[in-house]
């Protein structure tokens, strides 16, 4: 992950395996892997495409992750108003479940996850993760002072890594592919591929 030089494709933009690192490395009995598909831009459908299109891509980026740092839960927060992709994942979800690859001792390895949905209620604040989290524990989702920060004291107090989608989708192509394949896309500072929605007075809209 370090190699590919991935950055979170939420739009900070933040080193995914340094971010991973972190939590990895806060001592604590529980770790939690969130994904945010929330997705509140105006105009922007690119995880709905992917929840709608490839949900299996974004639950073994998820198991990928998890078992990366030592998570044996997870959560993805995804909007109400996209009912397809909530049904989408949800049977993604329900297939892997059957299938061994989610729960306890997934395909015999020792390692166990479980991946759960959530959903918003359209609040535009819940994008940001701590609101975000905040949200999945039943609580008004407003954000909160950093530090600390997720990797030490995320969600229910717990060191948590929250990527979003897009993210997600691009680690089984790394794994599978290898950093350098990764990496040879992109700019010198920002490696790989970014999905782009266009909308509005354009003359051709869909993805770029």
């Amino acid at each position: 992950m370090k190699g590919s030089g991935l950055r979170g494709r939420g739009g900070a933009g933040f080193p995914t395996w340094m971010k991973w690192n972190f939590t990895r490395q806060t001592p604590a009995d529980q770790r939690y892997m969130l994904c945010n598909a929330d997705e509140g831009d105006p105009g922007a459908y690119m995880d709905r495409s992917v929840l709608e299109g490839d949900p299996h891509s974004l639950i073994e980026g998820m198991i990928i992750g998890a078992y990366a740092i030592g998570a044996s839960q997870g959560y993805v927060y995804v909007r109400a108003e996209y009912p397809l992709a909530v049904a989408r994942l949800q049977k993604a979800i329900d297939d892997a479940n059957a299938h061994g690859l989610l729960g306890s001792n997934i395909l015999g390895s020792g390692f166990s996850f479980n991946l759960e949905i959530r959903m918003g209620s359209g609040a535009f604040v819940c994008g940001e993760e701590t609101a975000l989290m905040a949200s999945i524990e039943g609580k008004r989702g407003e954000p909160r002072p950093r530090p600390p920060f997720p990797a030490q004291k995320g969600l229910w107090g717990k060191p948590t890594v929250l990527n979003n989608v897009e993210t997600f989708a691009n680690v089984p192509a790394i794994i599978g592919k290898g950093a350098a394949w990764y990496a040879s896309f992109g700019t010198e500072k920002s490696k790989g591929t970014k999905v782009f929605a266009l909308a509005g007075a354009v003359r051709n809209t869909g993805f770029s």
